[in-house]
């Protein structure tokens, strides 16, 4: 039997039979040839029944007629799984690939009922109901083809700075971050919590020793929450490193791991999102700009908006204003809002050593919208129980984190990052479920 050729490998193979299998996605029947759109998950190519003339008889001048229509091609509905051998054909007049394959057979893999529910239906819920649907559009494929280069370059640079990639435990006995969006769930006789991060986890392993260390894994958040960047389960990309200096030296690593992933999206698949999302993706500058939270409050007010709370967090319209201003000056994309106060950090943020009202931590904002977190973590036991106390909690009840710090701990910090908001902005999507594979959300647990 022929070996099966992808489709994005055709026009590099010689004119000849070959095979190739996908599913249909367009038939046009028309008198005398027919034409089938198939795809595969590489790609797209026309196939071509009839439009070849038959060798003449000399004794029968109407003989050299065109090969006649098939049933089989008329009945083929859109979706149908299918296996075609042929001739293949290099035609630059065929704007499908500049080939054609003329069809010789047809194996009918399997049949795909008529009515497609999502057929030209871009109502985004009726879109996730059938998502298995929904992911064979070509922009999705692509989708998740970017996120594996993406990922991919993320590791690469991690494993050659000789980082360790670490799976941490989703089942928890207590909160890593805020008990307010914590999911709780029945685990044998008593209750255990999803993991809203792995940070206790991460800082585990530089007590541990283990210096670098990256992890890519899901996360949960019970956040009510129907926005275009929230999901109650997500891809969280986790870093954490030792012996650091400051925040300064995470947001170093993070710009690197930024720029090595978009240069290497960019590089492989430029073209495709060109095409596709008609966007030409730029490659970020180093250094990215810098501007302390308190900074970037009264630049936004200077622009007409400003955020409601002078103690709070730069809220969703403050965080597009910055860009705006960042965009306009630096001509840049990402922004380091640095320097927040301590009020709206955690306990295991470091403070200023000169100013403990405010935190060495940052968040990074990518085109108006804020998609990591990172700082440098208090390291030392006293100072971290401390701090604890000032935000109303006991120190007896975080006992196991504590106990990393009891035994020596290098100074150390890291980030985490939301890989789906980075694919939305990155791509200019309205929405992150249209970048996560199957979206979780307070309404959707199907499919």
């Amino acid at each position: 039997m022929t070996e099966r050729v992808l489709i994005k490998d055709l026009a590099a193979h010689e004119d000849g039979i070959v095979r190739v299998s996908g599913w249909v996605e367009k038939v046009r029947d028309q008198r005398y040839v027919q034409f089938v759109v198939l795809r595969d998950e590489s790609g797209a190519v026309q196939l071509v029944n009839g439009g070849v003339l038959r060798e003449a008889d000399p004794e029968n001048p109407r003989s050299d007629i065109l090969v006649p229509r098939t049933t089989t091609i008329t009945e083929l509905t859109q979706g149908t799984f299918i296996t075609v051998e042929g001739e293949l054909q290099h035609n630059e007049r065929v704007k499908l690939g500049g080939v054609e394959i003329q069809i010789e057979t047809i194996d009918v893999v399997t049949r795909s009922l008529p009515d497609n529910p999502v057929a030209g239906d871009s109502n985004i819920d009726v879109r996730l109901d059938w998502r298995f649907l929904d992911l064979r559009r070509p922009e999705q494929n692509l989708v998740f083809r970017i996120q594996t280069t993406f990922l991919h370059a993320l590791r690469t640079l991690w494993v050659e700075r000789g980082f360790i990639e670490i799976q941490t435990p989703k089942l928890m006995a207590s909160a890593s971050e805020s008990r307010a969006e914590l999911f709780e769930v029945e685990y044998f006789e008593g209750k255990a919590f999803l993991a809203q991060s792995p940070q206790f986890f991460k800082q585990m392993a530089q007590a541990a020793g283990f210096g670098g260390i990256f992890e890519v894994g899901p996360a949960f958040r019970a956040d009510h929450s129907f926005t275009s960047r929230h999901a109650t389960e997500f891809t969280s990309i986790d870093t954490e490193l030792s012996w650091i200096d400051s925040h300064e030296d995470v947001m170093e690593l993070h710009e690197e791991l930024i720029v090595a992933g978009l240069s290497a999206v960019k590089e492989k698949h430029g073209e495709e999102i060109e095409k596709l999302f008609g966007i030409n993706l730029t490659v970020p500058s180093r250094p990215f700009p810098r501007i302390p939270l308190a900074e970037a409050k009264e630049i936004v007010k200077e622009r007409g908006y400003e955020v409601p709370r002078a103690d709070a967090d730069m809220d969703p319209e403050g965080e597009r204003q910055i860009f705006a201003y960042v965009k306009e000056k630096y001509d840049h994309d990402f922004v380091f809002l640095t320097d927040y106060a301590t009020s709206i950090r955690p306990f295991y943020h470091m403070r200023h050593a000169d100013d403990p009202s405010l935190t060495n931590s940052y968040d990074l904002i990518y085109r108006g919208t804020e998609i990591s977190t990172g700082a440098q973590r208090e390291h030392r036991i006293e100072v971290l129980e401390e701090q604890i106390k000032d935000k109303g909690m006991d120190p007896a009840e975080l006992g196991f984190y504590l106990d990393f710090f009891r035994y020596g701990v290098p100074s150390h910090g890291g980030f985490g990052m939301g890989l789906n908001r980075v694919l939305m902005l990155m791509l200019e999507q309205s929405s992150i479920r249209e970048v996560t594979y199957l979206f979780r959300g307070p309404t959707r647990l199907m499919p």
